[in-house]
Parts: C-alpha cells; sequence; structure tokens
C-alpha cells in the first residue's frame, strides 16, 4: 500500500534526529530518491503547525526547489455527488498504465465544530493506492477557504521533487472559494452531473469560468444521452462566459468514472492545452503569477501568526472583545488599540 494516511498538522507526525541539519539533508535525499515514506513524512513536516518545525519545513523546501516545477497540476472540483472521488480514481489508474506518477492531493473538509476530519481516501481510492506509481494523501482543509489546506502548494512541490509528474488536486466542494484552487493549478476541472437545467440555476458563475474543462460525469448505461444533453447545454453556455485561460475555449466533455469511457478524451484535451499555452508563453506567466501570490499569501499568514501571538495582543484581547459586546468600544477602535500595542514591539 503506497497510500498515506495524512496525519493533521499538529507536529506529532514528525519526529527530529539528533542534529536537525542531518536530518533534513536525509530526508531532502529520500524524496529525490522516490521514497514515499520520505515524502510523507516531508509532507507532515511542511503542515506541521509547531511553530519549531517552520525552519525545517523551509530548509527542506529550499533544498528540493530546483527539483520541483515539471509536472502538471491539476485541480478537480465538483457538486455534491458529482462522484469526485471516483473520476480521481479512474482518471489516475488510467494516467499510471500511461506509464505516469501520480500523486494525489486529496482534502477532506474540517469540522468547524471540532476542526476534525474524517481522511476516508484510503476507502475512497482503494484500488488507485494500489497502483506502484500512485501516492495518494489525505490532508484536513482546517476550515481553509478554497477548499484546499493551507499547505497544499509546499506538497505539491514535495510531490514533484519525488518525481511525479501529474498532481491531481481534489477539493471540498463548489464554492466562491474556489478561486485559491485555480492559483496553484495549471489546468481546472468542473465535475457536474446530468440535467443542466436545474444544474445552471445553481452553478454560481463564477466557478463555471474558473474551469478550463466540465465535465459531466456518470455519462453511462441509461444515464448516457443525457449526459451528452448536459454537455450541449453547458457547450453553449460557455460561450457567453469568460474563458479561465486567455487563449483557450473551455471545453465541455463526458465521461464515466465506471466504464473509463471518456477517461483518454480528458487526458487528450488536458496535452492540448499544455501545447498551447506553452506557445502562447500563457503557462510560464500563470506559473509566475501563482508564485508572486503565494509569496503574498505567506507574508499575509505570518503577520496574522505574529499579531496573535504577541503577548501585549494576547492580553488585551480577551477585554476588548468584551467591550465591543458590551457596547463600550467600536470594533474599529479596538483593533486601533491593539496594533498600537503589536507595533509598539518594533519600537
Amino acid at each position: 500500500m503506497v497510500n498515506d494516511s495524512g496525519k493533521k498538522g499538529n507536529g506529532k507526525g514528525f519526529r527530529k534526529k539528533a542534529g536537525s541539519e542531518i536530518s533534513i539533508d536525509k530526508l531532502a535525499e529520500g524524496i529525490l530518491a522516490g521514497e514515499r515514506s520520505a515524502l510523507a513524512r516531508g509532507i507532515t513536516l511542511v503542515e506541521s503547525n509547531a511553530g519549531h518545525h517552520f525552519k525545517e519545513a523551509q530548509a527542506l523546501l529550499q533544498k528540493l526547489l530546483p527539483y520541483s516545477g515539471n509536472s502538471i497540476r491539476i485541480g478537480i472540483t465538483g457538486v455534491p455527488g458529482a462522484g469526485k472521488s471516483t473520476f480521481i480514481e479512474a482518471f489516475g489508474s488510467f494516467l499510471c498504465r500511461l506509464g505516469h506518477k501520480v500523486a494525489v492531493l486529496a482534502v477532506d473538509p474540517s469540522s468547524t465544530v471540532s476542526g476534525g476530519s474524517i481522511l476516508g481516501d484510503k476507502t475512497r481510492m482503494e484500488n488507485l493506492s494500489r497502483e506502484p506509481n500512485a501516492f495518494i494523501r489525505p490532508s484536513p482543509s482546517g476550515g481553509k477557504l478554497g477548499g484546499v489546506h493551507r499547505k497544499t502548494r509546499e506538497s505539491m512541490l514535495l510531490c514533484e521533487a519525488a518525481g511525479f509528474d501529474v498532481i491531481l488536486v481534489e477539493t471540498v466542494g463548489v464554492g466562491q472559494s474556489e478561486t485559491a484552487v485555480r492559483g496553484m493549478v495549471d489546468f481546472f476541472i468542473l465535475l457536474v452531473l446530468t440535467g443542466a437545467g436545474d444544474e445552471l440555476q445553481g452553478m454560481k458563475k463564477g466557478i463555471m469560468e474558473l474551469a478550463d474543462a466540465i465535465v459531466v460525469n456518470k455519462a453511462d448505461g441509461l444515464n448516457e444521452p443525457l449526459a451528452e444533453q448536459t454537455r450541449i447545454e453547458y457547450k453553449r453556455i460557455l460561450h457567453f462566459l469568460q474563458q479561465a485561460t486567455p487563449g483557450w475555449d473551455t471545453r465541455a466533455l463526458t465521461c464515466s468514472a465506471l466504464t473509463q469511457k471518456g477517461i483518454p478524451e480528458i487526458w487528450s484535451v488536458i496535452g492540448e492545452f499544455r501545447d498551447s499555452v506553452d506557445r502562447s508563453g500563457v503557462f510560464f506567466e500563470r506559473r509566475r503569477s501563482q508564485m508572486r501570490d503565494w509569496f503574498h499569501t505567506v507574508i499575509s499568514d505570518q503577520l496574522h501568526y505574529s499579531f496573535y501571538q504577541n503577548e501585549g495582543v494576547r492580553q488585551l484581547l480577551p477585554g476588548l472583545e468584551n467591550d465591543i459586546l458590551a457596547g463600550r468600544k467600536t470594533a474599529a477602535s479596538a483593533a486601533e488599540q491593539l496594533f498600537e500595542v503589536f507595533y509598539r514591539r518594533g519600537e
């Protein structure tokens, strides 16, 4: 079994050996050698929320960065019941048979109450997990907007350094925040079901404008003609929407994850897309833009963390919250008071 269990990023899944630098060197060597256990430990390290793991994770990423970027990154989202996991298993197995190395970063929704997640991809993708050229990593979303773990970008880099040339990112589901996924992949698939009339009523225009391909799944048996009709409906509506990628007309396709029909055609379209954006320079510019966005996201995360870890802020915060709830202070004046304390630290 090459599937990784995807422990939550609390720092418990990574055990540092004596001599941190040596440990990171060996971990990097193992990842570059394609050792799945090393890759799993590396992802656990970069996902860790423990403060003392941050520098180690950055050291690991710095060593592996020159060996990353050589994959096609594919985001997959869809309406509830569209069969995302079944599709990914069928698609990933097909790619493995072609000789590709496929990494699946499957994000499970975290409970907003307990913070826990199901992490059930071992059972959801049982066949794919037995493929020798596949690696499945379930990670909790941690409540992160966009339906992805906050360290999905870092995990992709590690998988690429380990030699995986196709990265599939499964998201929690459809929502406005799916723009986060669009911002870290090359090709974005929106998986839908038959019944375009009702479907289009509930589908946000913005979600459709993020997709490079809309795939009508479960096109088999008696449902096949309905799926084709749905595809035609989507193709018609796409003419009125802004395209997700400059110079590329979003495609509407059908497939059956059950019978594998349409799966090769989807891969062929992705190949056509890659050729097109390579020639036009869009692929290079998109990757540069994503790296820039990643940089600014990290800055925002670090500022957020530093602010709430500030001792003065932590002391004042409960009292100011009570003042706001009691109507004694406005939210803006309370926030300004906290920032005065925060900025005072650097004086």
